[in-house]
């Protein structure tokens, strides 16, 4: 069920998703739906985003601590988000973004957890930035910077059905970090 609820957020946002959907899709009787959920469509779809979130965080930790350096770890991570977007035939994208695009309450469980994934992910983009002796004010908008890159890229990627704009926008992060860890 909480594979199901992430694929289909990713593809229709939280409202384009209702709970008939998420059943028939999985396969799973709505007794069991509210046995491991009593909270019905929220409470599932909290869990579907903490699992995405779970997921990404671990493949971009991942890139970061294998490459010899953070632009590489950045290419990396872009490469990995075009191979899930061309093996997913275009529906790949942000376990947070849907999220934040159609529940813009920013006082609920959902929102914190969102906003969490996120500041989690430009803390990793940071670490590596400062490891590699950027300092503690550029790194912060560089993280940003990259995070930012991430979202479009992903969506233009998404309405273009290409890779194209992942590799690119990867490639000119990677070259960006370079440029600012040579000196």
């Amino acid at each position: 069920m909480i594979e199901t609820t992430a694929r289909l957020i990713q593809v229709r946002g939280y409202y384009g998703v209702s709970l008939n959907d998420i059943l028939t899709e999985c396969g799973a009787p709505r007794g069991s739906l509210y046995f491991h959920f009593p909270g019905g469509k929220t409470m599932l779809i909290l869990e579907a985003v903490r699992v995405g979130i779970a997921e990404a965080t671990r493949v971009l930790r991942h890139c970061l601590e294998d490459a010899d350096d953070p632009s590489a770890g950045v290419r990396a991570f872009f490469q990995a988000a075009a191979r899930e977007m061309v093996d997913t035939q275009y529906l790949f994208g942000c376990p947070v973004a849907p999220i934040v695009l159609d529940s813009p309450e920013i006082d609920t469980e959902l929102a914190r957890t969102c906003q969490a994934g996120l500041k989690e992910w430009e803390s990793l983009y940071r670490s590596a930035l400062e490891s590699a002796g950027v300092p503690a004010g550029r790194a912060t908008r560089l993280s940003r910077t990259i995070l930012a890159g991430m979202e479009g890229a992903l969506m233009m990627a998404r309405s273009e059905r290409s890779v194209a704009p992942l590799v690119e926008v990867g490639d000119e992060m990677a070259a960006l970090i370079s440029s600012v860890t040579a000196g």
